[in-house]
């Protein structure tokens, strides 16, 4: 052995999240868009907080007539608007590297604002509320109110939950302070936290954080899974009582701003705004739950296939097919995603493509202190932005690339298409864009496939990719509702209770035969999702509705396209419901859901007897001979 060879073998490589100081301009986003620098930031801020003192000159005076009434929403969207491009700018700030005080004080300073600015323009709803009906009819009438009607008509719907102009600005003055359990959360886990180093297959040393506990938990290595797995949760034992505490807060608000405008429930609070019946919840839930056995019946088959004796947890991200080279530089993530998503057009593909290279959309690789995971930020004045943990060798960052590329084209369409009032799209629809792409994708790499192994490892990853987005979210959404209805019933909501229900959740999606390990009882203390209650399902019924519209324009012709793009360019022109129906499905129904769900079920009941392929998942294959 050289003096070489013996060096670099006794010195192994550390992996070491730079500073933010450190990372290369041209990974980072490019936030010009919203503003060209932070003195620009502040005289925008300056302006923005001088204006609110004019609210005054409205109070009281709504009645008058359409034209003063018209006058006084225009303003509120101007200061709205302002107000947005500041609120943005801020955040991104604060999430590229959470624990610059800087940026943690600037978004702070926007946050007492916009609080005051709530609490001046507090009284516009009641006093519009207040309107005889025979006046607001007239109202709705009015040329100066026509660019409003839409606005003015789903705020009737509010009549009933609408308190007094007093109560109102109460609650108002209390939104900066509504934030706190999730901010107590986010600097805990993405400022605080440190999870120590772990090594990988390869024996090189690798800083634990969120974003690269994904990448070792799809290690193909049990041991680097075990041992990241354990290291990072002992973090969260070691602070359950904290988390449990700050989650237990998060609800305690739900219900709390339910209560007060007279809400039967936080879940028919949170459902009210988007105009979903709590059937849709309630019918995902059911449908799900009917498909234990073929949950079961898969994890049994990757037990098997992965020749292990007991699955546990941390053995679910890892790909049954091990050994592939998935590794893709950003350069090439780019180009897969552009030419997968080719049946979008010619214009959708060259604006994203811009996008995310000389544009500078996106921030794309992990840097000490910046938030974890990924995230779409979109607004009507600046580009449509991308936070990213890029990791080259995870598969399903690039997955998550597309997703979050639908989510900004979204935006994109919507901006260009809508009035400000207009554009800014629900939750619910927006899990249908993002994951529409990721149909594409893996179409795409499918076709793109030359081994019958690479086909078996994308198809696994179709079937994995159901039973996270659709089976796990929903067992998520679940889990909110459970610990909602506890508290509202007066339960308290202690880290053992917390750890109780969420226990008995995973016996039941999991199976009798799976191993859970008590550290996975604190997996319900560490989803960022759970403090903006009744988020999560709508990554369920998103992916069930883009399974459907996607295979309707893949199948369809320029009409079928054109409803997917007018679907993109509604914004909030419609409920969330209305729009998809004009897009081409009905999720009123539950049938979109089960239809995704048989494309996970149906294979499950034809692996009952014991299958020795090399995995080749012949089982998989009838799946996508469907289509």
């Amino acid at each position: 052995m050289t003096a070489t060879a013996r060096k670099s073998k006794s010195k192994p490589k550390h992996h070491i999240l730079p500073p933010r100081s450190r990372v290369k301009e041209a990974d980072t986003w490019d936030l010009s868009s919203l503003y060209a620098d932070d003195p620009a930031w502040e005289t925008d801020f300056g302006t923005w907080e001088k204006q609110i003192s004019r609210y005054a000159a409205f109070r009281g005076t709504l009645g008058q007539s359409a034209a003063q009434l018209a006058k006084c929403l225009a303003f509120d969207l101007k200061c709205d608007r302002l107000a947005e491009r500041l609120g943005t700018y801020a955040f991104l700030k604060t999430t590229q590297d959470t624990a610059n005080s800087d940026y943690q004080r600037m978004m702070g300073r926007y946050q007492h604002v916009a609080s005051q600015a709530s609490q001046a323009a507090s009284f516009i709803r009641p006093e519009i509320l207040a309107l005889p009906a025979r006046k607001f009819r007239d109202y709705l009438q009015a040329r100066p109110l026509q660019p409003h009607r839409l606005t003015l008509e789903r705020l009737v719907r509010y009549k009933p939950h609408t308190l007094s102009k007093a109560e109102e600005r109460l609650l108002a003055m209390q939104s900066q302070m509504a934030q706190t359990a999730d901010q107590t959360f986010r600097q805990l886990t993405d400022a605080d936290f440190k999870f120590g180093m772990v090594k990988n297959e390869q024996g090189e040393s690798m800083e634990l954080s969120h974003a690269s506990f994904a990448t070792l938990l799809h290690s193909p290595a049990r041991r680097v899974r075990k041992t990241a797995f354990l290291q990072y949760y002992q973090v969260f034992a070691e602070h359950e009582n904290a988390l449990a505490a700050t989650l237990s807060g998060s609800v305690q608000r739900d219900i709390y701003y339910a209560q007060a405008r007279g809400y039967e429930s936080a879940l028919q609070s949170a459902l009210f705004a988007d105009n979903v019946p709590t059937s849709v919840y309630d019918n995902l839930i059911t449908a799900v739950r009917s498909r234990a056995p073929a949950i079961y019946r898969y994890l049994d088959l990757r037990r098997r296939k992965m020749r292990l004796r007991e699955l546990h947890h941390y053995d679910t991200y890892a790909p049954i097919l091990s050994g592939l080279d998935q590794r893709r530089t950003w350069k090439q993530a780019v180009d897969v995603v552009f030419k997968s998503l080719a049946p979008l057009g010619d214009a959708y593909g060259r604006v994203l493509r811009q996008g995310l290279t000389e544009a500078r959309w996106c921030d794309r690789y992990p840097n000490r202190g910046k938030q974890s995971g990924a995230f779409s930020c979109g607004s009507f004045d600046g580009a449509p932005y991308i936070l990213m943990n890029y990791q080259p060798p995870v598969l399903d960052h690039v997955f998550t690339l597309t997703h979050e590329a639908g989510h900004s084209m979204h935006s994109y369409y919507s901006a260009r298409h809508q009035p400000y009032q207009y554009y800014d799209y629900t939750i619910f629809v927006a899990e249908v864009a993002s994951t529409f792409n990721e149909q594409l994708l893996s179409r795409y790499l499918l076709q793109q496939a030359k081994t019958k192994q690479q086909r078996a490892y994308l198809l696994n990853r179709d079937i994995d990719a159901i039973r996270s987005t659709i089976i796990r979210q929903t067992m998520f959404a679940e889990f909110e509702k459970i610990i909602h209805a506890l508290a509202e019933s007066g339960e308290p909501l202690t880290v053992e209770c917390f750890k109780r229900e969420y226990a008995q959740l995973l016996q039941a999606y999991f199976g009798p035969d799976f191993v859970i390990d008590p550290q996975l009882h604190l997996e319900c203390l560490r989803v960022p999702h759970f403090y903006r209650a009744f988020y999560v399902y709508q990554y369920a019924t998103g992916m069930a509705a883009a399974m459907a519209l996607s295979e309707r324009v893949l199948a369809g012709g320029q009409q079928e396209l054109n409803d997917y793009l007018s679907f993109l360019q509604g914004g909030c022109s419609k409920y969330p419901l209305d729009l998809l129906r004009a897009a081409g499905v009905d999720m009123t129904t539950p049938t979109p859901v089960e239809k995704a769900l048989d494309r996970f079920a149906e294979p499950t009941r034809k692996i009952g007897r014991k299958c020795n392929c090399p995995l080749r998942i012949c089982f998989i294959l009838r799946v996508t001979s469907k289509g």
